[in-house]
């Protein structure tokens, strides 16, 4: 009897380590379900940000047209040439602008999509995250302390 009870331990090991095995493996092919969905989430989530980027393009080229059309026939009406002199200067004024604005949300769109982030209430992964819990923390701590 005294020789199974060494038998019983290394049965009842392996069995603790198949158990702790499948565990893992449960536990991998989890994370890996919740990669995929959080990928595919991100790819829709990018994927209505360019066409939000898209709409306000056209948005913005028709504020623009719209702008340019009344202020020709403003300076039309009071008999001054829209494409010259100081109107001229008014009309490429109001195209550069447009222009910039443009370019500036052309930029930040780029950049949030380069990053991987398309929200600022995603996580970035950086250690950023866990410094700003652990200043909440502190102060909420010395809040009681207090």
């Amino acid at each position: 009897m005294a020789q199974l009870a060494p038998i019983a331990t290394l049965v009842g090991t392996g069995a603790s380590l198949y158990g702790t095995v499948r565990q893992g493996q449960a536990q991998a092919a989890q994370a890996k379900a919740q990669q995929q969905q959080e990928a595919a989430n991100l790819a829709a989530r990018q994927q209505q940000l360019a066409a939000a980027q898209q709409a306000d393009a056209r948005g913005r080229q028709d504020q623009l047209d719209r702008t340019m059309a009344s202020t020709r026939a403003r300076l039309a009406a009071s008999g001054v040439n829209p494409d010259q002199g100081s109107a001229g200067a008014i009309t490429a004024g109001l195209q550069q602008d447009a222009a910039e604005a443009a370019a500036t949300s052309g930029d930040t769109y780029a950049a949030r999509m380069a990053a991987g982030r398309s929200s600022l209430l995603n996580s970035d992964g950086s250690l950023t995250t866990w410094l700003r819990a652990g200043n909440s923390f502190g102060g909420a701590i010395r809040s009681l302390l207090d």
